[in-house]
């Protein structure tokens, strides 16, 4: 066999005797390998050699004058556990050989039996290929677990991991740390004009612009979405500002090209000191809401968070709410309560579905505690969804399909703004109302005047598919816009609710008294039928009536009972 076919290795040999090391070489050659071999007889020489470079594998003796085979076996597994250690000896006795392979050795073979030396040569570097592969196998499955595939830093768990050690610390040598919760201000448009992968590629531009931005010592994390974090370590907090200064006037001045696109980018960043005595899930939810104060204050801004904070504080009012609310959507924390709405000109009364929360002690929480929160962070549309699925299994346990062949008792439901643009809410609501056996006549969806207006093409979209499915449809809140009178020609809705702050006052203000009267007439013009909302007392309800208003809501007719099998337009 030529020589350039033979496999090259890297043999650490330690032995005493030349002539052995001859005898090895010669087996290693004979079984197609092409060894690069350091002979070595001495613990100093042995440390010398695995420093200067990496050993395929090592051959040792048992007994040497200085040097034995413990000697060279711990000298290995302290270089490298993986490297193929074998005894190559004659004197070696079974009790010593046991003990070695104990402690590590993967093999030993008399020098009197050198045919063994070759297969135990290669079955201990298949064996410690196989080992390496599964040590790579399991770094990369922990590199997974602790980075964000998509940039390569460290991921959120990690973070929170390390921001909680910085805590101890904090608790411990009272050195000064600090946090930034970082928030990119154009990404969604950036994600929508040029799809997802120009988003993927401006976040790992982001990533290399902060890291060039950070201390080695401080630590960078993608958070979620656009999100980043920074722990500054051992940083006080005037420095954490320069810092954040730094990194924010970084992406100001980036300017992201992808195509014939061009976009500037932005960025908000709340920033906290970190402190022992708050935990370190409450740092993070500080910093974020410091930094969506940045965003309320105009954004590619700083907000320092303090204990005064009445911003801050603010949110974090809010982001209780929210939990709250998303409890009671999982855990029956939510409940429909139902308004009489009573006919003044005919004998067909309706209702209106209304939102209520149970607070831990069994009382009514009103969905202006709320509301709010869940309008900030866009989740009312998944509200209404949970309004309309279970308005629909009460109506099918009410047996609603029997009553309505002789009843025409419209229940409405109320819609948020946000909710119009939802291209599968027609949808969403046929499948409800389809599964749970609901006449589509017997329900009516509010939209409030402003929503309309301000979303008039999408609203005109829902109001057309809504009544095209056989469902009624209100026009919320009007009169609060007097110049939307117009839009009345446009809005093809079947009733018109008189803005209760117009109705309460109508008796006592003339102008309000007119804009009641006006909106009825004008309401009655456009083939709409009309309800008072806020009737507080038969003062106003007698002249309602008299006014020729169709309906009147309000607790002058009734107050909001319970959504159950009892109907409520009897209760007053």
């Amino acid at each position: 066999m030529e020589e350039n076919d033979l496999t090259l290795i890297n043999v650490l040999i330690a032995e005493d005797s030349e002539d052995d090391a001859l005898l090895i070489e010669r087996e290693l050659r004979k079984g197609g390998y092409r060894p690069n071999m350091l002979r070595v007889d001495s613990a100093a020489e042995m440390q010398e050699a695995l420093d200067s470079q990496s050993w395929d594998l090592i051959i040792t003796d048992h007994n040497m004058p200085s040097f034995d085979s413990h000697d060279a076996l711990t000298l290995s597994r302290q270089h490298d556990r993986n490297t193929p250690f074998i005894l190559v000896s004659g004197s070696i006795g079974e009790e010593i050989a046991v003990d070695a392979m104990k402690s590590g050795a993967h093999d030993y073979v008399m020098k009197n039996n050198l045919t063994r030396l070759l297969p135990a040569i290669e079955r201990e570097l298949r064996e410690a290929e196989n080992r390496r592969a599964h040590q790579e196998a399991e770094a990369t499955i922990r590199h997974m677990a602790y980075h964000d595939s998509l940039t390569d830093l460290i991921n959120r768990a990690e973070f929170e991991r390390r921001l909680e050690q910085t805590v101890e610390s904090a608790a411990q040598q009272g050195h000064p740390h600090a946090l930034l919760y970082l928030d990119l201000d154009q990404f969604k448009l950036v994600n929508d004009s040029c799809g997802h992968m120009a988003g993927d590629e401006l976040l790992r531009r982001i990533t290399r612009r902060l890291q060039n931005g950070v201390r080695e010592s401080d630590t960078l994390a993608r958070l979620g979405g656009d999100e980043f974090g920074v722990l500054l370590n051992n940083c006080p907090l005037q420095r954490a500002e320069e810092i954040a200064q730094t990194l924010l006037k970084s992406i100001q001045d980036y300017m992201f090209i992808w195509s014939d696109n061009s976009f500037k980018i932005g960025a908000s960043i709340g920033l906290v000191q970190v402190s022992g005595d708050i935990h370190a899930t409450e740092l993070l939810s500080l910093a974020d809401m410091a930094c969506y104060a940045a965003k309320d204050q105009g954004r590619n801004r700083i907000h320092i968070y303090n204990e005064s904070d009445k911003t801050v504080t603010q949110r974090k009012g809010e982001m209780q709410w929210l939990q709250r609310l998303q409890e009671g959507m999982a855990n029956h924390g939510l409940v429909l309560y139902r308004q009489h709405i009573k006919a003044l000109q005919g004998n067909t009364s309706h209702s209106e579905l209304l939102l209520r929360l149970l607070d831990d002690d069994g009382s009514l929480i009103l969905p202006d505690r709320f509301i709010p929160a869940a309008e900030r962070y866009n989740m009312m549309p998944a509200v209404d969804l949970w309004v309309i699925q279970h308005a629909c299994e009460q109506l099918q346990q009410m047996n609603m399909p029997a009553r309505a062949a002789t009843a025409h008792e419209t229940v409405f439901i109320n819609l948020s703004a946000t909710s119009l643009s939802e291209n599968h809410l027609s949808g969403y609501i046929q499948d409800q109302l389809h599964s749970h056996g609901i006449p589509p006549e017997s329900i009516g969806f509010e939209i409030t005047e402003t929503a309309a207006i301000t979303d008039f093409d999408n609203a005109l979209n829902l109001i057309a598919a809504l009544r095209a499915l056989g469902c009624k449809v209100a026009l919320d809140d009007f009169g609060t816009g007097m110049s939307s009178f117009s839009y009345l020609k446009s809005l093809n809705v079947d009733y018109v609710k008189i803005d209760g702050s117009f109705v309460k006052n109508m008796l006592d203000n003339e102008m309000d008294g007119a804009i009641v009267e006006a909106v009825n007439k004008i309401g009655h013009i456009a083939g709409m039928q009309t309800i008072a909302e806020f009737v507080e007392n038969d003062t106003i309800l007698k002249r309602l009536t008299e006014l020729g208003v169709d309906y009147a809501q309000g607790w002058a007719v009734a107050h909001p009972q319970p959504f159950t099998l009892q109907k409520s337009a009897t209760a007053q």
